[in-house]
């Protein structure tokens, strides 16, 4: 996959894509979506990718205000960090990248983001672009364009680490290179882009300049 291929940074989703939270963020919303006469599995798969006020607002519920309904939900996942784990390799992964070599970019609040980094036990980037930093979330290219531009570097360089079609549409619009991350699918996601399971079995590679290439990688004897 992307053999011969050298990127100026990796961009990574965080929920679904570095850590594993669908449980945490399943038990709030499930409790949101039967408050609000939803048919939970149904309303539940639509969560994921996006923020939350433009999930909500996309919902169009009569009487309800979306920034007050997303600030309530931001509290019960700040308060719900039961079963929050790191996707296989991701820690490791990310330690071997240069700090100045990628970023987190995530629709979830900065907030929460830090919290369920910290009980994933994922380091803490450089640099993050979060919900707060765009007005207009995923599948819009802004945040992978603007995580870009912090960095330095262009986003048709970079390579794009997602889960969520929303994410996936996202790096697209961006011009990015996309790796799909299928850890957390209940089923099979259909795609045009190279996918893995997870990070155990990746390596990188970096060239004078330091630019990122993917290999292998290779246990020690």
């Amino acid at each position: 996959m992307f053999s011969g291929r050298k990127f100026a940074a990796f961009l990574f989703d965080m929920d679904g894509t570095v850590v594993n939270s669908i449980a945490a963020a399943e038990r709030v919303w499930n409790l949101w979506a039967q408050r609000q006469g939803l048919n939970a599995a149904a309303f539940l798969p639509t969560i994921h990718g996006k923020r939350a006020v433009e999930t909500i607002a996309e919902l169009g519920l009569p009487g309800i205000d979306p920034v007050i309904e997303a600030d309530a939900l931001l509290k019960a996942e700040s308060a719900d960090l039961e079963g929050i784990v790191p996707i296989a390799g991701a820690v490791a992964f990310l330690e071997a990248l240069p700090p100045e070599r990628w970023a987190i970019v995530t629709s979830a609040p900065r907030e929460l983001a830090l919290l369920r980094m910290r009980a994933a036990g994922i380091p803490v980037p450089a640099m993050m672009v979060s919900a707060e930093d765009v007005t207009r979330g995923k599948p819009a290219p802004d945040c992978f364009l603007l995580a870009a531009s912090r960095l330095g570097v262009e986003a048709r360089d970079c390579l794009v680490f997602e889960d969520a079609a929303a994410g996936i549409a996202a790096g697209e619009a961006a011009g990015a290179s996309v790796m799909v991350i299928s850890a957390t699918h209940a089923r099979p996601i259909q795609t045009r882009h190279a996918s893995i399971a997870g990070y155990d079995d990746l390596g990188i590679a970096l060239d004078d300049s330091g630019w990122i290439s993917l290999e292998a990688r290779r246990d020690e004897a």
